[in-house]
């Protein structure tokens, strides 16, 4: 293919995939993160708009979003007041994409520059059927703007470092907008700027070793506009940032401190088991990539790697050995770190573009390979395109959910599901709020409704009064009232997911993905089960006990009414009959945590030690951050074994270093033995207010 031909191929396809792009977010769904995200963002509004004396941006106890720069969607949410637009959503579900697009246009201009347009139309090609890239950014206006600043980023350092015109004024103010606008996103932005002084003293140690003479006068004139840009694009990337603006050096490495272990833990299905992110296997990122990007992509890579001899002689090696420092480096830090890692590889979509770059290269180097000999080039394409099918079939089928797309190494998403994250992100939430105004219309409920959602669906709701929305966990819908729920398979047990107890039997509606259910719909048949909890912590037992078995007839598969109904139970004294109830729940949730500690307790009581050791065993083993099963399980050691039970709450203050109970007991092995230690701990307890 000529040159001048893959030009006008390229110009095409880019402006092609601009159009589909825009077109498939047009009814993108609402995130979890975009709820948090424009809403910060409306205070980080108000903090410029009051000229600083509005300072509730910076009061983020629960969402540390005073951490981030997230310069886009403050952009995105300027316009949006400013030109007084009423779809906020639809509207940032516009600039969203073109973002992407512009991070897939770099990227591909990237390779042009690295290898020529060939390449920079297969790197077109495969961001196209790229589902997790492509369904992020119908609605992602964080990770992926940073993903664009990232790969800019490392491009114009690249032409900084070799081109002709390196020092003009064009490629230095592309530079410093790059590393500007990925700081303004996340502070880990500053890593470019570790990378252009480390890339630049790299280039010129393979320019010595090459001409064997350096020019001193060329050194010394970019190191002075490497610290011009680093000055310019650090003071341009805190522009839109408030804490950063308080303190434009120590808040920015504060920030880069907490995102590099991020405050917050959640838990999440990896590997059919529910487990905290602090805690993931140090291969959960790599594994998150390797099940979810495309086989074609994995492929491209491998031939890059297969053919890096012909790499080696290319003059622009260098080059490919920054993008592959760029890439691997990030993975490296986190595996080392320990990072806080959650919501599949969301966090490094960053990373995509340049794998994408290198797979392209390797894709374009192994068809040059065998050019010469046509049947095996064109069987190589179509065996790329065969490859190629099952993503592209996956997002034609699910577009508003292309991002939880999950290759053939899992079976796909059917396979995934149960043993990893599918709508972490809860997108589904929005095609669910939406049926539903449709069928209270058609059913013409006008009285007050009471809607609760596993997240907020307040914006979706925001012109019918007549319905309340609010929170609720799924675990716990039989203890608060409503008439209609919206439940995404996030935060449900994997176990319940593969025996089938989700959707709940009272789903009026399901949404699927790939025949995999991932939200429903479902109306409250009954309130006994909600009358049977008022009237258990209301001390009426006995009342209580008719109304769990008159919840249970309609609907046999909640384990916390199963657990409330042998709390009544036990309050007769019916023990033995709570005991039963409590292991009927264990079969709809093995790992059920206030069953299995409820169970333990009850052992305890009746002198069952070992069997009461079981159960606190299995409470730490489904859930390794429920206190309270350290402190019983140690108080049941504690005269057989007292190094495990010093060694037990030693684990849960290394978890909760303030967890007041296991402090005490800590105190209590040590009160005869050592009196000393036991002070000490007893003087650590008190400073502690619980």
């Amino acid at each position: 293919m000529k040159e001048q031909a893959a030009k006008y191929i390229f110009l095409a396809f880019s402006g092609l995939l601009l159009v589909i792009m825009i077109y498939v977010s047009r009814d993108a769904g609402i995130t979890c993160d975009e709820v948090l995200h424009y809403d910060h963002s409306l205070t980080v509004y108000n903090f410029f708009a009051s000229h600083g004396t509005d300072r509730s941006v910076l009061n983020t106890p629960l969402t540390h979003l005073k951490y981030y720069g997230q310069s886009y969607d403050n952009l995105v949410t300027i316009i949006i007041k400013w030109l007084h637009i009423d779809d906020v959503y639809g509207f940032r579900h516009l600039m969203s994409p073109l973002a992407g697009w512009l991070a897939i246009i770099v990227t591909a201009i990237f390779a042009i520059w690295l290898s020529g347009y060939r390449t920079g139309i297969i790197v077109l090609l495969l961001f196209a059927v790229s589902p997790s890239f492509i369904g992020h950014s119908e609605n992602n206006l964080k990770d992926i703007p940073f993903a664009l600043g990232y790969i800019s980023g490392i491009f114009f350092i690249c032409r900084f470092i070799y081109s002709p015109e390196r020092n003009s004024v064009k490629n230095i103010f592309l530079l410093t907008a790059a590393i500007a606008f990925s700081i303004s996103i996340r502070p880990g932005g500053i890593l470019l700027i570790c990378y252009l002084f480390f890339f630049w003293l790299l280039f010129i140690l393979y320019r010595l070793i090459i001409n064997n003479r350096l020019q001193f006068s060329e050194i010394r004139k970019q190191i002075v506009l490497m610290i011009t840009i680093t000055v310019f694009s650090w003071l341009l990337g805190i522009l839109l940032w408030p804490f950063a603006l308080l303190s434009p050096v120590n808040h920015v490495l504060e920030s880069y401190r907490a995102m590099a272990h991020f405050p917050g833990t959640f838990r999440q299905i990896f590997e059919g088991k529910v487990e905290w992110s602090d805690f993931m296997p140090w291969y959960y990122l790599i594994k998150s990539m390797a099940i979810t990007i495309p086989l074609v992509v994995i492929a491209g890579m491998a031939m890059f790697f297969v053919f890096s001899k012909k790499i080696l002689e290319d003059n622009k090696v260098i080059f490919y050995f920054f993008l592959l420092f760029s890439l691997i480096f990030p993975l490296i830090f986190v595996v080392y770190e320990k990072s806080n890692l959650y919501s599949s590889w969301r966090q490094f979509l960053f990373l995509y573009p340049a794998i994408v770059l290198l797979a392209a290269t390797g894709l374009r180097m192994v068809l040059d390979h065998f050019k010469p000999l046509k049947f095996i080039e064109w069987s190589l394409v179509l065996l790329a395109l065969l490859a190629a099918f099952h993503p592209v079939k996956f997002m034609v089928q699910n577009h508003r959910y292309a991002y939880i797309y999950y290759n053939q190494l899992v079976g796909g998403v059917q396979g995934a599901y149960g043993n990893y994250e599918t709508d972490y992100y809860y997108v589904s939430q929005t095609e669910a709020s939406k049926w539903l105004l449709d069928y209270l219309k058609a059913k013409k409920d006008t009285g007050r409704i009471k809607v609760k959602a596993t997240y907020s669906v307040s914006w979706l709701f925001r012109k019918h009064p007549e319905i309340e929305t609010s929170y609720f966990r799924f675990a716990e819908r039989s203890l608060s009232d409503w008439d209609y729920a919206i439940i995404v398979n996030r935060y449900i047990p994997p176990y319940y997911l593969k025996q089938g107890f989700w959707p709940p039997k009272n789903s009026i509606h399901t949404i699927y993905a790939d025949k995999v259910p991932i939200c429903a719909v479902v109306e409250r048949r009954s309130r006994d089960d909600l009358n049977g909890y008022n009237a258990l912590i209301g001390g009426r037992a006995d009342e209580a006990v008719k109304d769990f078995e008159k919840a249970l007839a309609l609907d046999d598969k909640d384990e916390m009414v199963y657990y409330n109904y042998a709390t009544a139970l036990y309050n007769l004294g019916q023990k033995q009959k709570a005991d039963s109830v409590l292991r009927k729940s264990l079969e709809l949730n093995p790992d059920f945590e206030l069953a299995l500690m409820y169970l333990g307790n009850i052992a305890g009581a009746q002198n069952r030690r070992d069997e009461a050791i079981a159960y606190y065993e299995k409470v730490i083993k489904a859930d390794r951050k429920y206190f309270e099963a350290y402190v019983s399980l140690a108080k049941l050691l504690v005269d057989r074994d007292i190094v495990r039970s010093r060694e037990l709450l030693r684990n849960c203050l290394v978890l909760n270093p303030v967890y007041k109970e296991a402090i005490v007991m800590l105190a209590e092995t040590y009160r005869i033995s050592n009196p000393d230690i036991a002070r000490k701990y007893d003087e650590l307890a008190n400073s502690i207010s619980q």
